[in-house]
């Protein structure tokens, strides 16, 4: 009895050759190109079925079919080792389960503990009395790795600075009752969804959508979704990293001028103006303050003008499709009486040089004063008719060794004016009459009439 059944499944091996041999499909399976496998994980392959036209009338849904899985080479019928695993079998070579209902033509599978061995092309076949068929032209090819592959990350739309947005992670999840678990790294606050979805291929993965609002600060920064698989009582990680590619308006926009120190009149200067924006910048124009109005006066990076002796304040402005930014006021200084000088600057030099004319005024009066009183007490003291000992009359000296000529009698008399020197002022104590006189003569010069040799004061 066993002979005939091993002779009956040789026959079956044989036509079935003969029907591949030929280019006939009699099954038509459904599953993934590839897969992508930890090892130590399991591994489910996604699978359905359908049974040609000419074929229909001989496959029974009713009857229990058996799934079979072949590994490396559809044509097991001299190789049956390549059969690794019959869902009619009790013991096979993998260790697996068809999850599926194989009446509805589901054949999806998964295969538990999975080694490195497990790398190869995978080809289905049904075991359904009188129908059984392979499909020759589909396979899944399985890819077991040590370590998973890196999670995918994804941009919703434009990263606009003050506008929210989303970004994706997608990792597999190959054995879908040991998900990923999914993480991320931004340099801002965010919120997180995570869920598990099928794909198109009817794969599982894990996607984990972050939301928040950009700032140009996090332009060019740094970003990462982290994937950990659970595999036994360990994990096993990996990342993806992403910058930041933030739309902005111009920012930090600052005018400059070389040379910075005061100029003189004619002479050239530049003025160049700089902003950080994405995209760059694509216009700059220069404005000069003329009274209280800013007039626009160049456009371009940079400008150069001749210095005239107005001098002024300048400013400009940087703008790209976002907006546009606008830099502080610079002063362009000129050398001599036209050069500009700051409000604040001005003021105290005004207030202290004020002070100090003040303070020298009083120190001139109180000067001026004290020299009046010791010179009308000098005066009051002196004998009459002698010369004063302090001030010395200043006249016309003859040379040396001649005596001075006598005016003749008919002569006017000559008023003439001397200097008085106070350094030799002896302080004395002032008589009450004395004072009484000093009080009111106001005169800085002594009278001298001169009537003959003679002068008194």
């Amino acid at each position: 009895m066993a002979c005939s059944e091993n002779m009956f499944f040789l026959i079956v091996l044989f036509i079935s050759g003969v029907l591949v041999s030929f280019g006939q499909r009699n099954l038509i399976a459904t599953m993934p190109d590839r897969l992508d496998v930890l090892t130590g994980s399991c591994v489910q392959i996604p699978c359905s079925f359908d049974i040609p036209d000419q074929h229909k009338d001989t496959f029974n849904s009713t009857i229990l079919t058996s799934g079979v899985w072949i590994k490396g080479n559809q044509y097991f019928g001299e190789r049956p080792d390549r059969v690794i695993f019959n869902s009619s079998e009790t013991v096979n070579r993998y260790q697996g389960t068809i999850t599926g209902n194989m009446s509805q033509k589901n054949c999806t599978t998964v295969f538990f503990n999975v080694t490195t061995s497990y790398s190869d092309k995978y080809y289905f076949r049904i075991e359904s009395k009188p129908f059984r068929g392979t499909d020759t032209e589909k396979s899944v090819n399985i890819v077991v790795r040590d370590f998973p592959s890196s999670p995918i990350i994804t941009v919703s739309g434009e990263v606009k600075e003050g506008t929210p947005v989303s970004l994706n992670c997608s990792a597999v999840a190959p054995c879908p009752e040991h998900p990923p678990e999914l993480t991320w790294t931004l340099p801002t606050q965010f919120t997180t969804e995570n869920q598990l979805q099928e794909n198109p291929d009817q794969t599982k993965s894990v996607l984990s959508t972050v939301t928040f609002t950009p700032s140009y600060l996090h332009h060019e920064k740094n970003i990462t979704c982290t994937s950990v698989y659970p595999v036994g009582t360990s994990n096993k990680r990996a990342e993806h990293n992403m910058m930041l590619n933030v739309s902005f308006s111009p920012k930090d926009t600052l005018a400059s001028i070389s040379p910075a120190d005061p100029v003189l009149v004619g002479s050239c200067v530049n003025l160049t103006c700089s902003s950080t924006a994405n995209p760059p910048v694509t216009n700059f124009t220069w404005f000069q303050i003329s009274g209280d109005k800013p007039t626009q006066v160049a456009s371009g990076q940079s400008y150069t003008l001749n210095v005239t002796v107005d001098g002024g304040l300048y400013f400009c402005e940087a703008s790209n499709s976002h907006g546009c930014g606008k830099s502080k006021e610079v002063q362009l200084a000129i050398k001599g009486s036209g050069e500009h000088v700051n409000p604040t600057v001005f003021g105290v030099a005004a207030g202290t040089l004020g002070a100090f004319l003040l303070i020298s005024l009083i120190s001139l009066f109180v000067w001026r004063r004290n020299s009046r009183l010791h010179d009308g007490l000098e005066r009051t003291d002196s004998p009459q008719g002698q010369n004063s000992p302090v001030g010395t009359v200043c006249t016309n000296q003859a040379t040396a060794g001649e005596e001075p000529e006598e005016p003749a009698e008919d002569q006017p008399e000559e008023i003439q004016y001397g200097d008085i020197d106070f350094s030799k002022l002896q302080t004395k104590e002032i008589p009450a009459a004395a004072q009484d006189r000093v009080q009111g003569q106001e005169s800085e010069y002594a009278e001298v009439n001169v009537t003959g040799r003679g002068a008194t004061s």
